[in-house]
């Protein structure tokens, strides 16, 4: 099994000239169940820059200001959440402050949360059928734009993505609907994106050191397919995210913040733990987009296609170095989740669709 990603190319995808054997390098049985996608549309770039600068814009508000893009009755799974989920033994985790949006608008602009069924409603199921909440314009200028565009771009991507993925299923694996995962990224309104600011660790607050986790506990995406930019550095001391004010700075959007060249701690970053039990670190180059799969799509191919557990670990306090030293280094991201519609079925042998099983695993990865 190698361990690096396969990486195709975008015009490739759109061909559908990828090589089966490049499909069962990426998503087969001894894979490390990710993709790599580059020669990505040249706006992705310039979206990318300033979405993940926005992250931490975003989590440097006042707590005033955050509070009102908070929605507790979802569970916190729309809008702002920090300090909701539990992780690693019901650790209640801090280090990292999320943006949640329903991608619904990709199906129908006009949709802000997933369609309404006679099963799911916004009573028992508030976490995937609550509206967006978006920062207003004179907080965070072109947020929503923004944030919606490059959703846009990753989810047509993940469409192609998609696509090859079927391609390869319908070959190996019997009895596989035909086109099934593509029309699942097409179609669904219960895509979610998150976008992840991981706050800066200081020294006098770090944790054990001899965690490997320790910004993201080891843990499987619940939808089909994850679409990931890759991360952002940002030093937070030298780059301060603080958002001008007065009555006549009204810019369609804020300054982007300078990107460190690549992380200051080499350890830092996406791991995944691949079928042979390995642990691989995962490096996405920032003009490209990964793709990785998750629970649902293991379930709809009876195990062929495995979700990919990983986990993601912090820059160390006191390994900043050089024109850095001391520096507070924060990381951003962007992951979006590609996944069914919540009457999908996703287990065909129990009956279970996907709201039922999304229901079962916000249940267990919130406070109480």
């Amino acid at each position: 099994m190698s361990s690096t990603a396969v990486t195709v190319s975008l015009d490739d995808l759109k061909n559908g000239s990828v090589a089966f054997s490049t499909l069962e390098a990426a998503f087969g049985p001894n894979s490390l169940g990710i993709i790599i996608v580059k020669n990505i549309a040249p706006e992705f770039v310039q979206l990318r820059h300033r979405l993940l600068s926005y992250s931490s814009y975003l989590g440097n508000l006042p707590e005033f200001r955050l509070a009102k893009i908070e929605n507790p009755a979802a569970k916190y799974l729309t809008g702002w959440s920090r300090g909701k989920e539990t992780l690693r033994n019901g650790q209640v985790d801090t280090n990292k402050g999320s943006f949640y949006a329903n991608c619904a608008f990709y199906v129908d602009p006009s949709l802000s949360c997933a369609k309404h069924t006679a099963e799911f409603s916004p009573e028992n199921f508030p976490e995937y059928l609550s509206p967006n909440i978006w920062p207003s314009d004179t907080t965070i200028p072109g947020f929503k734009d923004t944030f919606e565009d490059l959703c846009r771009l990753i989810i047509d991507t993940a469409v192609l993505v998609a696509r090859a993925c079927d391609r390869y299923a319908e070959k190996e694996i019997p009895e596989y609907k035909s086109g099934y995962l593509e029309h699942v990224v097409k179609t669904s309104t219960t895509t979610k994106a998150r976008l992840l600011h991981y706050f800066p660790a200081e020294v006098e607050t770090a944790q054990d050191e001899n965690t490997d986790d320790d910004w993201c506990a080891t843990h499987l995406d619940h939808g089909c397919l994850t679409g990931l930019t890759s991360a952002m550095f940002i030093n937070e001391r030298r780059q301060i995210p603080a958002i001008p004010m007065g009555y006549a700075y009204s810019p369609k959007y804020l300054p982007v913040l300078g990107e460190l060249d690549s992380s200051p701690d080499p350890t830092a970053g996406l791991y995944i733990q691949s079928r042979s039990g390995e642990t691989v670190q995962v490096k996405i180059p920032r003009d490209c987009i990964a793709f990785q799969t998750g629970e649902a799509l293991e379930k709809i191919t009876k195990g062929k296609f495995k979700a990919v557990p990983h986990f993601v670990r912090g820059v160390r306090p006191g390994v900043v170095g050089g024109e850095n030293q001391g520096g507070l280094v924060a990381r951003n991201t962007l992951a979006v989740f590609t996944q069914p519609n919540l009457g999908e079925i996703v287990d065909s042998e129990q009956g279970i669709s996907f709201g039922e099983f999304a229901m079962g695993i916000v249940e267990k990865n919130t406070i109480k």
